[in-house]
């Protein structure tokens, strides 16, 4: 493990994604596990490895993840936009690169919150006249 280490927060939905970077051989730690024991889906996989793809430094980096909240496809974008951004933070030089592949925009979308006097978040209760 190199000294240079870097840190990045990546959100998507109601998941966190904190993220360290170093300088090493491509190991990719998530919860203490590798990513092909954390992420058992193959799309989840390929989106994480996405950012390091683009910006050509696949075996260049270690990554140290810890991940909560949300679920598969959530914590795999939160961990897609925390490497981008650890990324950037290496080499600024990346940001056209990972901001043209739309790696650095947070997913915004989360849950919306139920109303009171109704249903649901946006569904309403039965209205009758009579």
């Amino acid at each position: 493990m190199s000294a240079t280490r870097l840190y990045a927060t990546g959100k998507r939905k109601s998941a966190i994604a904190r993220v360290w970077l170093s300088e090493g051989s491509g190991d990719i730690k998530v919860n203490g596990r590798s990513v092909e024991d954390y992420f058992t889906m193959d799309v989840a996989r390929e989106m994480i490895f996405q950012p390091l793809s683009v910006a050509e430094c696949d075996n260049k980096f270690d990554f140290m993840i810890k991940v909560i909240g949300g679920g598969v496809s959530g914590q795999a974008g939160a961990v897609k936009h925390g490497i981008s951004k650890a990324l950037q933070e290496y080499d600024p030089e990346l940001r056209g690169v990972l901001k043209k592949a739309g790696f650095l925009s947070r997913d915004a979308r989360i849950k919306e919150r139920k109303k009171y006097g109704q249903r649901g978040a946006r569904a309403r209760y039965q209205f009758s006249k009579r």
